[in-house]
């Protein structure tokens, strides 16, 4: 086991940057050129079996790596995969990245007639909206988009995306690519988005035909990059079982068993002292044995050569490629494999047959995505109009709308009626943001709405930055903020961060607004003769007590990083012309939590006996700035519950008769999942949602549930959501569905499910209900 430490080699900080220079020229086409296809009319392979779109994709796939040489095969173990002219096939780039969005990657090449494509808000934005159907919707644009590229031969089909690690820590830098803290959310985002990529048709899901191909990516417990000497390529995440099973595994255990992904990308860290790219539990047994992924693993960029060389994990680069495929790795983002696999085999250290099972898994996922059906392709049609295509902005905009959350509205200050307003004043490092809008992993978008362009559509605008950037240091114009702000009718002050404070390799050390930030809101807000109105922008929580209980902030609203749209989508919020509905996906912590919780401290369960006081809302319980699932809105709604059963009972299966066999103990009964009767074990709940504003509006109604007490459980756990839209004065019915077998769960200290038996209660808004799980009678 390696004990973490601080970077020693500085061209380890960014990797997959470096390699994103290094590859870029590797990529299947470039420059605009038609797309290259294998199995092509007039090939002299095209009457083989693997050019055959009709035979098994198995088969076929096998049927290629039969021809491939040894040198040939490992020429193919990497991202930048060479092509194999004697048969036709082409070179390819694996490395495409679509977070939110096809973005700027190795294997995308914006240029000439396509120079742009849609940018989503950020995950973090996109999870606030609480809306499942809206991510799947945003994935179908992002596939969309990626086919046309492909189309014009300025991409690949092969897409690193989604992020679903768990935003464990509110310090991370990449927090903002994520689904935030809950698992739940996670994995419902996770599976959606997937399907909205991927968009399967044809065959089992394993496989079917795919639009695009998916990647949930960093397997597992994944979520520190550079943090006071620890960094990502050499911290070792020491990490319980109970808090594996609980939390860092479940998006991924739902993107391929719900979601049908068709790759998972393992991390750079390692996992109780084995590197996760070379980790066969983790890998081999886990991902491929349990859950059955149909697909291919990969490595995070560089990770196999992080783990040799960083890591010190293999005394010779040969052990680390026997590590990485006998683990179960497939595809090495990076030129490791393609430089010692040969060796290794040579030295026996690896096979052939490791050798070909990788390939099969890769190949197989290219045949799915018509890769070798010459110029037959599906979705060829999809071309130059579906690139920034109107819906497609429609949507962007609907999206950053809906992410908006409403923190705080005193005396119902918003919305602003511009009528009553002959300015505005628009002051902040973030008033006129553009880049900072889209946060990281993202393309070129079609176009900017700044918080300044969107705000003017409304009413006259004066403009002060009061900061320079958002770092806010030394000498800045706060007086001349203060001033415009003195003559305005109202205020909008945007601050809050960007990539300089939280990104990729830059975790934060605070949750405190930057430099002279603090000291502009108070001053503004002080200043100004009407309301003032504190816009966030931001992936991570922000400490903003002061604003909060300041009575010259009127309204407080987080916008995230909300997109190519998201200064249209601020100012539609903040006049009215959309109802806000965004609830928060993480908690928000005071700075004393962060002041007291080491970084690299993944244990999720609150110790009372060391004062450590857990993380996130299901395990911590101290103050809040602002609560998981917290988001206000212009109406008021309220719930009233139609159907819930009181009680129901669990039988066990099979030759389980026996019911001490299958609990933890007598005294705080559980039965193993595994020896339930769960086929059809289900609850029903059918809510009543009322809208008793004035005013039409989205609603998400979020199901907590509080387990049995004696189970070192989540103190409450959300299980079901839904985002429904209610009209002024109207009622509209919900109806959710628990899984007792998935939904009611507890995963003990061994990482075993079990379903607590006893007195279950649910939460949802100002409702409560219990029930009642009982042993079947006739079994017990």
């Amino acid at each position: 086991m390696l004990p973490p430490m601080a970077i020693s080699n500085s061209s380890l900080i960014f990797p997959s940057l470096l390699l994103a220079v290094a590859f870029a020229a590797s990529a299947l086409v470039g420059g605009g050129s038609a797309a290259a296809f294998a199995c092509g009319r007039g090939s002299a392979t095209k009457a083989l079996p693997f050019c055959q779109p009709g035979r098994p994709i198995r088969e076929r796939a096998r049927d290629l790596i039969a021809r491939l040489t040894v040198a040939e095969k490992v020429a193919m173990l990497v991202n930048n995969a060479a092509g194999v002219p004697r048969l036709g096939i082409p070179r390819y780039e694996w490395w495409s990245e679509a977070l939110h969005g096809v973005a700027v990657s190795p294997g995308v090449h914006f240029g000439g007639d396509y120079p742009s494509a849609t940018s989503f808000p950020q995950v973090i934005s996109s999870a606030a909206t609480f809306n499942a159907s809206l991510w799947e919707l945003m994935g179908k644009v992002v596939s969309d988009e990626a086919r046309a590229l492909y189309n014009s031969g300025r991409a690949g089909l092969t897409y690193w995306s989604p992020n679903v690690n768990i935003y464990r820590d509110p310090r991370w830098g990449r927090g903002q690519e994520t689904p935030g803290e809950d698992p739940a959310v996670s994995a419902r985002y996770a599976a959606a988005y997937v399907r909205g990529l991927q968009q399967p048709s044809g065959g089992n899901r394993g496989l079917s035909r795919l639009k695009v191909a998916a990647c949930c990516k960093h397997y597992t417990a994944y979520d520190l990059d550079n943090w006071k000497g620890y960094d990502r390529f050499h911290f070792n995440a020491k990490v319980s079982k109970q808090d594996l099973e609980d939390t860092y595994n479940v998006p991924f255990k739902a993107c391929v068993l719900d979601g049908g992904v068709a790759s998972v990308m393992c991390s750079y860290n390692q996992v109780n002292g084995v590197p996760s790219c070379a980790d066969p539990n983790l890998l081999r047994n886990t991902i491929r044995g349990q859950w059955r992924l149909n697909g291919y693993i990969v490595s995070d960029c560089d990770s196999v050569g992080v783990f040799y060389n960083a890591q010190h994990y293999g005394s010779r680069p040969e052990d680390a490629v026997a590590y990485a495929l006998k683990a179960g790795l497939d595809l090495d983002c990076g030129p490791f494999l393609a430089q010692y696999t040969e060796n290794a085999l040579r030295q026996g250290k690896v096979s052939e047959a490791n050798i070909d099972s990788a390939l099969t898994h890769t190949v197989a996922v290219q045949m799915r995505l018509g890769l070798f059906d010459g110029e037959n392709q599906p979705f060829r049609d999809i071309g130059l109009s579906d690139l920034c295509s109107n819906s497609h902005r429609s949507l962007a905009l609907e999206a950053a709308r809906q992410a908006i959350v409403l923190l705080k509205n005193r005396a119902k200050t918003l919305p602003l009626s511009p009528s009553r307003l002959r300015t505005v004043a628009v002051i902040g490092p973030n008033s006129d943001a553009t880049a900072t809008m889209i946060g990281n992993y993202a393309g070129i978008p079609c176009a900017y709405t700044s918080p300044l362009k969107g705000i003017a559509s409304y009413a006259r605008t004066v403009h002060a930055v009061g900061c320079t950037s958002v770092a806010c240091a030394g000498e800045q114009p706060v007086d001349a903020a203060v001033e415009a702000a003195r003559h305005a009718d109202a205020v909008v002050l945007v601050v809050g961060l960007d990539l300089s404070i939280e990104a990729e390799g830059r975790d934060r050390f605070d949750l405190l607004l930057p430099g002279r930030q603090q000291e502009l809101i108070t001053a503004v807000a002080k200043a100004s003769k009407g309301p003032t109105v504190l816009v966030l922008m931001s992936g991570g929580p922000l400490d903003v007590s002061f604003a909060e209980a300041d009575p010259n902030v009127a309204a407080i609203l987080w916008a995230g990083y909300p997109g190519q749209a998201g200064g249209a989508a601020i100012a539609d919020v903040i006049f009215g012309a959309h109802n806000p509905g965004g609830k928060l996906p993480v908690t928000w912590y005071p700075q004393f939590y962060v002041d007291k919780v080491a970084m690299t401290d993944m244990a999720m369960r609150a110790n009372p006996s060391t004062g450590y006081p857990g993380r996130s809302y299901r395990f911590y319980s101290g103050p809040v700035v602002y609560p998981f699932g917290h988001g206000l809105s212009y109406s008021v709604f309220t719930h009233s519950l139609v159907l819930a059963p009181s009680r129901l009972s669990v039988r066990l299966a099979g030759t389980q008769t026996n019911p001490l066999n299958s609990l933890n103990s007598t005294t705080n009964r559980a039965v193993r999942v595994k020896h339930a009767r769960c086929n059809g074990l289900a609850v029903p709940v059918h809510v009543d949602v009322t809208n008793a504003g004035d005013r039409d509006g989205a609603h998400a109604v979020l199901v907590y549930w509080r387990p049995p007490a004696g189970h070192a459980a989540a103190a409450r756990q959300l299980v079901a959501f839904e985002k429904v839209h209610v009209a002024a004065g109207e009622r509209v019915r919900v109806a959710l569905g628990l899984d007792v077998c998935t939904d009611l769960t507890v995963a003990d200290v061994y990482g075993v499910r079990r379903i607590p038996l006893g007195d279950h209660s649910f939460e949802i808004g100002e409702l409560t209900h219990t029930l009642s799980l009982q042993g079947d009678s006739l079994q017990w």
